[in-house]
This record gives C-alpha cells, sequence and structure tokens, in this order.
C-alpha cells in the first residue's frame, strides 16, 4: 500500500512538473513572439494619428469603430461584429474661457481651464462672479452661508505620499464627480475643479461630473495645476476680484455606438468565455493614447499573438473594445446585460485601462481559491516583472460583469507614476507611449489569460 502511495505521489509530482513546464514554455513563446513581431505600436499610431480623439457620440468613435473592426480582422480573428448600444453625445464647443475681473486693472492672463464631461455650458453671455475657494467639502459645508451667488473653487490637490498614484486619483476624484452638485444646493452658480494630477505642467484634465438629481446643474470646468496655484493666491490677495467664465458645451441626444468584439472559438468549451478588453472611446482632448488606445491595442495583440503561434485555446477568448467607458460605461452594461440574458458562462474578465506603461502585476477580483490560485502561478509570470498581485480590483468596464454575473476579474497593473501625468489632458498622444512598455504589457495580459485557459478557474 505503502509502495503504492509513493507511486501515486511520484506521479501527481511529475504531472505538475510537466504542466510548470510546458506552460513556462508556451508563455516564452507567446513573449518571444509579441517582443519580436508585435503589432501593437503600430496599431495604436494608426488609431490616436489618423483617428485621434474618439469621444462617444462624435464622428471620430464611428471611425475607430472601424478602425478596430479592421484591426481584428487583420489579427486573425474567427469573427468580428458590433454589439449595440445607446451612447451619450456631449459636446464641448469651441470657446472655453476663463478671465479674472479685478479692481487693479492689471493685465492678467486667462487661465488654462477646460469643461467637465457631460458639463452644461454657462450660456453666451458666461457666468460672472465672485469666487469662494475651499479645500474640501467639509470646509464647503462650514461656509455653506458665503456660497450663494459664487463660483466654487475646489483646490484640493493629490496626496503626494501614495506610492501607487491611482490612490491618489481615488481620494480626490469626488471633487470632480460630486463638486458641482454640492456647491450648486448651497446656491454656487459654476465651479472651478484642480485638475486630477500631480504633473508639472498646466494642462487641464478634463473627465465627467456626475449630476445628482436634486440640485441645479452648474457650469463646472477643470483647472491646469500652474494656474490654480496662481488662481489661488489671487483670490487670497484680491478678495473683490470675480470671475468671467465661458463654456458652450452641450448635450444632445442619445445616439448609436458599438462595442467591437472579435473571438477565437475554444476548441474544448467553446460556450466558456473569456473577456480581454479596453475601451475605445477617449476624451476629446487628446488622441487617447494611454487612455485607452494602449489597452485597446494589447487585447488586440493577445488575439494576434495566438493565431501567429497556433495555439488554440480551450475556451472562447473575447477581445472586447468597449464603447463609452469614459462618460457612461454604456458599452460595458450592455456587454454584462446580454452575458446574463444570454445565461453565458464566463470564466474570466481582463481589462486594460492603466496606461501602456511597464506592467508591474494584476488587480484580482474573485473568491480566495481561485486567486490563490492566480497567485500560485506568480513564478511563471515573474520572469516578466510580474510581482504585483496584492491589490482587489478591476478595471471599469470588466466590473459590470462581474457585478451582473459574479465574473472572476481583473486589471492589468502597470507602473503608475506617469499615468496621471497625461490622464484626460491634451498630452495624452502617441509619443507619450513607449513601444517596449506596451509590448511588455501584451506579454503579461497574454500569459495570463494562457494560464486561465489551460487550467481554468
Amino acid at each position: 500500500m505503502k509502495k503504492h502511495l509513493l507511486l501515486i505521489l511520484a506521479c501527481g509530482s511529475f504531472q505538475f512538473s510537466f504542466a510548470q513546464t510546458k506552460d513556462s514554455v508556451d508563455i516564452r513563446r507567446i513573449a518571444n513572439e509579441i517582443l519580436s513581431n508585435s503589432k501593437a505600436y503600430d496599431d495604436l499610431r494608426v488609431l490616436t494619428k489618423t483617428i485621434g480623439a474618439r469621444l462617444a457620440g462624435s464622428q471620430g468613435m464611428v471611425k475607430a469603430e472601424k478602425w478596430g473592426v479592421n484591426a481584428l480582422k487583420a489579427a486573425g480573428a474567427d469573427s468580428v461584429y458590433l454589439q449595440e448600444c445607446m451612447v451619450p453625445h456631449w459636446i464641448r464647443g469651441t470657446k472655453e474661457q476663463a478671465r479674472i475681473i479685478s479692481n487693479r486693472r492689471d493685465m492678467v492672463a486667462p487661465l488654462n481651464i477646460a469643461a467637465l464631461g457631460n458639463s452644461v455650458g454657462t450660456g453666451a453671455k458666461g457666468v460672472t462672479a465672485p469666487v469662494i475657494e475651499v479645500k474640501s467639502f467639509e470646509e464647503l459645508d462650514q461656509r455653506a452661508v458665503e456660497v450663494k451667488g459664487k463660483i466654487v473653487f475646489y483646490n484640493y490637490p493629490f496626496i503626494d505620499t501614495h506610492v501607487k498614484t491611482f490612490n491618489s486619483y481615488g481620494d480626490a476624484v469626488k471633487y470632480r464627480g460630486q463638486g458641482a452638485s454640492r456647491a450648486a444646493k448651497y446656491g454656487a452658480v459654476a465651479v472651478v475643479v484642480r485638475s486630477m494630477t500631480h504633473s508639472t505642467d498646466n494642462h487641464p484634465h478634463t473627465g465627467s461630473v456626475n449630476y445628482a438629481e436634486d440640485a441645479p446643474k452648474i457650469p463646472a470646468v477643470a483647472i491646469g495645476l500652474k494656474d490654480a496655484d496662481r488662481f489661488s493666491k489671487r483670490i487670497a490677495n484680491d478678495p473683490s476680484m470675480k470671475l468671467a467664465l465661458h463654456t458652450n458645451c452641450q448635450k444632445l441626444p442619445d445616439t448609436i455606438g458599438h462595442n467591437v468584439i472579435g473571438i477565437i472559438r475554444g476548441s474544448e468549451f467553446p460556450n466558456e468565455y473569456i473577456t480581454v478588453g479596453g475601451h475605445l472611446d477617449s476624451w476629446d482632448l487628446a488622441e487617447g493614447a494611454h487612455d485607452d488606445g494602449a489597452g485597446c491595442v494589447q487585447s488586440i495583440e493577445v488575439l494576434r499573438a495566438y493565431k501567429a503561434l497556433g495555439i488554440r485555446p480551450k475556451r472562447t477568448l473575447r477581445v472586447v473594445l468597449f464603447a463609452n467607458e469614459e462618460n457612461g460605461a454604456r458599452g460595458a452594461a450592455k456587454y454584462a446585460d446580454e452575458a446574463k440574458a444570454k445565461n453565458e458562462q464566463h470564466v474570466f474578465a481582463l481589462e486594460s485601462d492603466a496606461g501602456g506603461f511597464t506592467p508591474r502585476g494584476f488587480m484580482l477580483e474573485m473568491e480566495p481559491a481561485k486567486r490563490a490560485k492566480i497567485i500560485s502561478w506568480k513564478p511563471l509570470l515573474l520572469p516578466y516583472g510580474l510581482y504585483d498581485f496584492d491589490e482587489a480590483g478591476g478595471g471599469v468596464d470588466v466590473g459590470f460583469l462581474h457585478r451582473a454575473i459574479g465574473t472572476p476579474m481583473g486589471e492589468l497593473s502597470p507602473d503608475s507614476q506617469r499615468y496621471f501625468d497625461v490622464h484626460h489632458a491634451a498630452s495624452d498622444v502617441f509619443e507619450a507611449v513607449n513601444k517596449r512598455e506596451l509590448e511588455l504589457g501584451a506579454v503579461a495580459m497574454a500569459a495570463l489569460l494562457y494560464l486561465v485557459d489551460q487550467h481554468g478557474l
């Protein structure tokens, strides 16, 4: 009996070792293919330089969807299709200006501002009013009686001591999202928000404002950091000054957009799905290279590499270029709703929406046993610089699938130090992306998805 047990244990150990060796060899093949022959950087160049900005509802969105179909076909997808959804149609307009008006009669350069996404405009006459600066919602509440008829300036900076800069963003972004409605309840006529960044330039960073139903909608703009500091000093030294604000953004009726989906059919379990993707839309200020052109082309590259190497996944792989993440997430909602309605079995969903920088690991959100299984693969992923699996979470788009049907989800976690220099700003351009870093991200995604497909969760 003892001999039989030892034999069984020996066989089990051999099979595990063999599996580890095969996985290691296959991942090395995938990495070599992507690092030698990747199309991701060229795909990104086309997306950013020939299409550029592609906010939901715009002509750029339509062109980007056509690009996505062609890119997935060129990568070798078994089939490519569009999944229709209604998306918001907000336009910025052509004139945005913020000028300081003062009895001093000194010449003051206009402030560098950008309307927040989904914001109402000021109207043709603009808004001119005194300014009250606050550092927090608590200060706003304490000074509520001073707010009526004024423009509220939320001057809340990123916390510098967070090593993972998404923690700084998560802490500060409430002022962008909730600030207008919180101020409007006290009678504010507009808000100016310090940009969600710790960059050293003066680009204003846009992003969505979320209006509450029980408060008036007032204009909301972001201000560049250098001008935020200049503005703050001026408020302190010139209490009689006013701000003349002009924007002409507007919300048009919803229009039709699409998720762009390419697949490789599973060889053994075609009705089990693994999703990988990024969001195809971008803000209108720039090319959306890091946010989220990088995630889109990395996801397409996973499919291309598998096809180039003749890797046929056991489960059906879906590459999804999601519509409208930036100001509505309608594409993600549609994808999740349809998966639930069809009672689809989704094994795992992975997103890349944190920039095309050097990958460090993955954020994961799933049951502890499944999380432990992925972490057990760390020795296979460590040679590619992937060591950080500690943080819980997943991307905005795959989060809808996670909440709808409980799908285990993850998000590529690149080094974040430079991401918020360009996030939602005019500086998010193709030239800001490093080819090697972009490709390493695709390697990381392809390797993890290979392991999930081979061994399940």
